[in-house]
């Protein structure tokens, strides 16, 4: 299985912009289609969006399309998840999970996960 590891997170002003990164190890990172989850204490889990193998297609969930851009860079095996037009409600930690199967808003698909990053906005 591939590691992951998220950073970037932190606090930011409503309307700002935070890059997230995940970072893989241990396998081929261009086996995984990578996708980005958050969630709050008390919620379930929701997905962000995810991205193919070879990043040549997305899919972004509705709350955050036109505002999040996922990329990734195999050479490096990192997923980012950019982040901009930050709202109040976008306030969770952030992960990253693979799958080797394809991307979608399934947790079931994924079979590693990083252990979040948190994403606090402000007014």
């Amino acid at each position: 299985q591939v590691q992951l590891v998220e950073s970037g997170g932190g606090l930011v002003q409503a309307e700002g912009s935070l890059r997230l990164s995940c970072a893989a190890s241990g396998r081929t990172f261009s086996d995984y289609a990578m996708a980005w989850f958050r969630q709050a204490p008390g919620k379930e889990r929701e997905f962000v969006g995810g991205i193919s193998w070879r990043g040549g297609s997305t899919t972004y969930a509705d709350s955050v399309k036109g505002r999040f851009t996922i990329s990734r860079d195999n050479a490096k095996n990192t997923v980012y998840l950019q982040m901009n037009s930050l709202k109040l409600e976008d306030t969770d930690v952030y992960s990253c999970a693979a799958s080797m199967d394809t991307y979608s808003a399934s947790e079931k698909l994924y079979t590693s996960w990083g252990q979040g990053t948190q994403v606090t906005v402000s007014s």
